[in-house]
């Protein structure tokens, strides 16, 4: 719906007050509505561009940066919590560990669809400030547990609270940035996983230390990470703007803040749940092949970055050792996630990165870790640090649900299953590691290198489908309709739009 059928709309109704006028924007994009009653054709010419976008870095990105460290942290805390005595003060066996896992990823895929609709109804930076609060009191609470039901219990939660995260950054990178910015924005938000593997590491190498009679180390670990969380849900709500039109942004700076993403053809912000978008997501077959190489791609993840510091012990190495050794896959994954976003925004090669880095990450660095024999303690540990290199490959999955996905429900809902399946893949990655196959677990890390072969294999042929529909889209040469691009149409119905691959 354009300006010219709203107009007309609103000429017909018996009442002319301002709220008939503003309701006649309810199927389309709080976009159109904003710059309906705010744009005067001005600011073009009083707003700098690029001097703007480096004001919106500096306004979302670094807490969007602080919101993913924490959370990939947080989850992690238990990976560096089996080397520091919490099977023996829990009582509880490798199995359990591994259930505890994948219980995490269990509650993050039960959560992702209520929080998909939430999301939509609520205000968006105080609904993730929120979540980023309450999760940070559950990890606070694990240091009071001391048995396997206890931490099961405080595991859901945190996965429950958490699953709000990965979708909340998506929404957010996609309302301020142009599809070609969009891969860098998230590679700066996603290297907070690295950076919490760096940093997780000098937290447990350093908690080590603390012999005190009262409290275990692993318990002080948890309640200082935990507050530090809730302090920072508090910076999130009372800072990070709900979208461009109710930001800190000047009046010009707003309008151009929206202006300027006409050419992305995927909206902004839409509060009104349309059912229609949410069975075309079901029916799309670029959500099932990117819900497939998600979860093939995790199934790797789930599996090395569960049992991290087990992986490492069991080459030999001592526990601190082991917290220290982690250090370098951490920095490994920040510079992967880097080149490839970096990359991928410059050449709009998302799908070539996402093969590359699965072929060496998980293909080379899982087949060294699989079959270098149990001597060869450097050649496998490189090799585990080559699966970090994986770590790039779900950023550029998230810039292609932020880029090539239209209509506010759609785009939720894709976001939703999209993490669904990040979490399906988390799940089955720990159920690998069984007691039986301990201490060198080679099922295991057979399976990282058997399941990112299909997902090179599903890649390509995402690529390969991208391709044909942008063609296809070409051939019909539809005529330009004004405002198309702040109609909240899903990128089925706006044959205008081209897919970036």
């Amino acid at each position: 719906m354009g300006r010219d059928e709203i107009q007309q709309n609103r000429q017909t109704s018996d009442v002319d007050d301002l709220g008939s006028e503003k309701a006649a924007y309810k199927n389309v994009d709080k976009a159109l509505e904003f710059l309906k009653y705010n744009e005067t054709g001005d600011e073009r010419h009083v707003v700098d561009e690029k001097k703007l976008v480096t004001r919106i870095d500096w306004m979302i990105v670094p807490i969007m940066f602080a919101c993913y460290f924490l959370q990939y942290l947080d989850k992690s805390l238990l990976n560096y919590a089996a080397v520091m005595g919490i099977f023996e003060d829990a009582n509880i066996t490798t199995e359990q560990y591994g259930t505890l896992s994948w219980l995490f990823y269990l509650a993050f895929l039960i959560f992702e669809m209520p929080h998909a609709f939430l999301m939509q109804r609520l205000p968006l930076a105080k609904y993730l400030g929120t979540m980023v609060c309450l999760w940070g009191a559950v990890v606070a609470c694990t240091a009071a547990c001391n048995s396997y039901a206890s931490l099961a219990a405080c595991r859901f939660l945190l996965g429950m609270f958490e699953s709000a995260i990965s979708p909340s950054l998506i929404l957010i990178t996609s309302m301020w940035y142009k599809r070609h910015e969009q891969p860098k924005r998230v590679g700066f938000w996603y290297i907070g996983v690295g950076c919490a593997v760096m940093a997780g590491s000098l937290i447990s190498y350093g908690f080590q230390h603390y012999e005190g009679a009262r409290f275990n180390n692993w318990q002080i670990m948890f309640l200082v990470v935990g507050v530090v969380t809730v302090a920072a849900g508090g910076v999130v709500i009372l800072f990070l703007p709900d979208n461009p039109m109710s930001s800190r942004l000047s009046h010009a700076e707003r309008v151009m803040a929206v202006e300027r993403l006409r050419e992305n053809n995927t909206g902004i912000e839409n509060k009104h749940f349309k059912f229609y978008q949410f069975v075309e997501t079901l029916r799309d077959p670029q959500v099932w092949l990117l819900a497939y190489i998600t979860t093939a791609a995790s199934i790797p993840n789930g599996a090395v970055g569960s049992f991290q510091s087990v992986l490492i012990k069991s080459f030999g190495f001592s526990n601190k050792v082991t917290a220290l050794l982690q250090i370098p896959g951490g920095f490994i994954a920040v510079v992967s996630v880097i080149i490839g976003t970096q990359v991928a925004a410059r050449y709009n090669s998302r799908g070539v990165m996402q093969i590359v880095w699965t072929a060496w990450g998980g293909i080379l660095g899982g087949g060294l870790i699989a079959f270098l024999p149990t001597s060869d303690r450097a050649g496998r540990l490189v090799g585990n640090y080559f699966t970090h290199v994986t770590g790039a490959f779900l950023p550029l999955s998230y810039s292609f649900a932020a880029c090539n996905f239209a209509g506010h429900t759609k785009k939720v809902t894709m976001n939703a299953i999209l993490l669904m399946s990040f979490c399906l893949g988390n799940i089955l990655g720990p159920l690998t590691f069984r007691d039986e196959d301990a201490p060198e677990f080679t099922p295991a890390k057979i399976t990282i290198v058997a399941v990112d072969s299909t997902v090179v294999v599903a890649v390509i042929i995402l690529l390969g489908y991208y391709r044909w529909e942008n063609k296809r889209r070409d051939k019909a040469q539809v005529q330009h309709r004004p405002d198309i691009e702040f109609s909240d149409l899903t990128d089925r119905e706006n044959l205008e739009l081209r897919y970036k691959y």
